[in-house]
């Protein structure tokens, strides 16, 4: 597992858990530096939020000679953010042999009220197919 990556770093992602398939990923956010036009933290941060914590919870997974890929990614935002601190924990849904599905929470720490969900199916890369990436 590579970490910490280069978006992790410019966007202060902490893992704060891990375990096999899974992961927490924690963030301090704040309107003024994370806003979008309505003055809340913006969606696509969250999705960014989500896709760490997802990637970190695959990575966990692969063994020497072995890569993967984000197929697809859905989200679903439920509540405003302004100030908090995020963390978004992704767990598998369903594992197969090369495809899994995971889904992922990003809960707010002020009040434990969940802010978005995010769904998202992973490939996992093998051989020739994983080698430079």
């Amino acid at each position: 597992m590579r970490y910490p990556t280069a978006i992790s770093q410019l966007l202060d992602f902490d893992i704060t858990e891990i375990g096999s398939g899974t992961a927490s990923v924690t963030v301090k956010v704040d309107a003024d530096r994370h806003g979008n036009q309505q003055g809340t933290v913006h969606g696509g941060f969250l999705v960014e939020l989500a896709d760490a914590a997802i990637g970190t919870a695959h990575s966990t997974l692969m063994r020497p000679a072995e890569s993967f890929t984000s197929i697809d990614l859905r989200a679903v935002f439920l509540r405003p953010v302004w100030s908090d601190t995020l963390t978004a924990r992704a767990v598998p849904t369903h594992s197969g042999k090369t495809i899994t599905h995971y889904h992922c929470d990003i809960v707010r720490q002020s009040d434990g009220k969940t802010v978005a969900t995010a769904t998202s199916t992973v490939m996992t890369l093998v051989g020739d197919r994983a080698s430079g990436r």
